[in-house]
């Protein structure tokens, strides 16, 4: 339910929303590069002041890099709580020359606006924002009580959230949470994400000789660590496409039946998904169907790799050194320490005499899988529907998203909403990302009546 009053209002005003957007893309918060620093703290003042507009009042916390917002309405009595999270900082624009227009000078066309952090998550989240201005420009007061907690390390892991989050638990506390970092499942068809893989992120060095050597008058002699990470890497493959690693599927939660059922059910376009990605063949698990492979199956890859020369024409020589960096998206109930232990027997077992190896763990994050049937649940349904024109599917996402994991450890929450309002194609951590201007409409609409359906039960 969306009162008149309000969604006259959202219409009205949709293009001061859109200039409020733009003015918060301009800010160039890439939170892993130190010369961004002022940048970051930049964006969190900003945050502070729509905040302060809305008459929320909040403060911003210093942490061991960049700052946290937590910020509150005023009390409404009886009602439920809502905390809403989301993230300002993002990702490293690289590499610009792929951008159409710059990353950090928004630009509106075909009805998107395209920015860095357009959709990930400064597009999303500001919805809330929005939506808050939206209810008090039409005369009303909030439905509910909402916290907002907003910080600038989610895409550098969220380092300094968990001892947060465990200094101001009672601050948090809260009925239900809502988080929109994340997307439907396809243009026109509006999502709720109710299960996300977990992460086990590590980095493999391999060390040979000290220093590199003459190929020449060395090949044949030593153990190239180049040669050595290739095998080792390829083995960690079978030739189906499953993960080689002894023990990796033991503690794997079976996909339910209806699960299975209603992944078939919902509509994919392979051939257009194949041209979007500019590959002519999907791979993976032999089994499942790609929607289950991306979302709901582990997957382990080479995220990068190094060693040796690579510059212009010849450099003959045997590499002192080798490395990689491999990632494994784990399911229900996998643990990112269990993973680990495997891999780093695995690689042991396979390296050859002359190597040494250093494995560094880099992030883990467990899965999550959230309960459909709560209350909380249907009204973001409900709010969905408000705000979209029709009800939204439910599915299971691919990547992970940290906060989730450290809200259920630290704050005890199952009703997580994970409400998505972009789109998968927009471009999330590459160039030329952007965010549908109409999607943005209609999430700021969906979180207004996010806040009536909640405090309807």
């Amino acid at each position: 339910m969306l009162p008149d009053g309000v969604s006259s209002f959202i219409d009205k005003n949709r293009e001061i929303f859109v200039s409020d957007l733009m003015r918060f893309l301009e800010i160039p918060s890439v939170s892993t590069l130190s010369e961004h620093e002022k940048d970051v703290e930049r964006a969190a003042e900003w945050i502070l002041e729509q905040f302060q507009a809305c008459r929320i009042s909040g403060r911003i916390y210093p942490t061991a890099r960049h700052p946290i917002v937590l910020a509150r309405s005023p009390e409404v009595r009886g009602a439920p709580v809502l905390l809403v999270y989301g993230h300002y900082d993002v990702q490293p624009p690289d590499p610009l020359e792929e951008w159409k227009t710059p990353p950090f000078s928004p630009d509106r066309r075909d009805g998107c606006v395209y920015a860095r952090g357009a959709t990930d998550d400064k597009g999303q989240f500001l919805t809330y924002i929005e939506a808050v201005r939206s209810v008090l420009g039409a005369g009303l007061e909030l439905p509910i009580n909402l916290v907002f907690l907003v910080e600038g390390e989610e895409e550098i892991g969220s380092s300094n959230l968990e001892k947060f989050l465990t200094d101001h638990i009672a601050e948090l506390r809260a009925d239900a949470v809502a988080i929109s970092d994340s997307s439907q499942f396809a243009p026109g068809i509006p999502a709720i994400t109710y299960g996300l893989r977990g992460l086990c992120y590590l980095q493999l060095d391999m060390q040979g000789p000290r220093f590199d050597l003459h190929s020449g008058s060395f090949g044949g002699l030593i153990e190239n660590p180049a040669h050595a990470l290739a095998t080792i890497l390829a083995k960690m493959k079978n030739s189906d496409g499953t993960i080689a690693l002894p023990g990796f599927y033991d503690d794997v939660l079976p996909l339910e039946q209806w699960e299975r059922e209603e992944m078939a059910s919902l509509p994919l376009d392979e051939e257009k998904l194949g041209d979007y990605l500019g590959v002519s063949r999907f791979t993976g698990e032999p089994g499942y169907s790609l929607l289950e492979r991306k979302g709901a199956r582990p997957t382990l890859d080479v995220n990068g790799i190094w060693g040796g020369f690579s510059g212009e024409g010849a450099k003959t020589i045997i590499p002192g050194k080798a490395g990689a960096k491999v990632s494994m998206r784990l399911v229900p109930n996998q643990t990112p320490e269990k993973i680990t232990e495997l891999f780093q027997r695995f690689v042991s077992e396979n390296t050859p005499p002359g190597i040494t190896i250093k494995i560094t763990d880099l992030y883990g994050a467990n899965p999550v899988l959230v309960s459909r049937n709560t209350a909380a649940m249907r009204a973001a349904e409900r709010a969905i529907e408000a705000g979209f024109g029709k009800k939204p599917v439910f599915i299971r996402e691919g990547g992970s998203i940290p906060v989730v994991n450290l809200i259920k450890k630290h704050l005890g929450q199952e009703n997580i909403l994970l409400l998505g309002w972009g789109n998968p194609d927009d471009g999330a951590h590459s160039p030329n990302e952007r965010f549908s201007l109409d999607d943005f409409h209609r999430g700021i609409r969906s979180a207004a009546a996010l806040f009536y359906e909640i405090a309807r039960g």
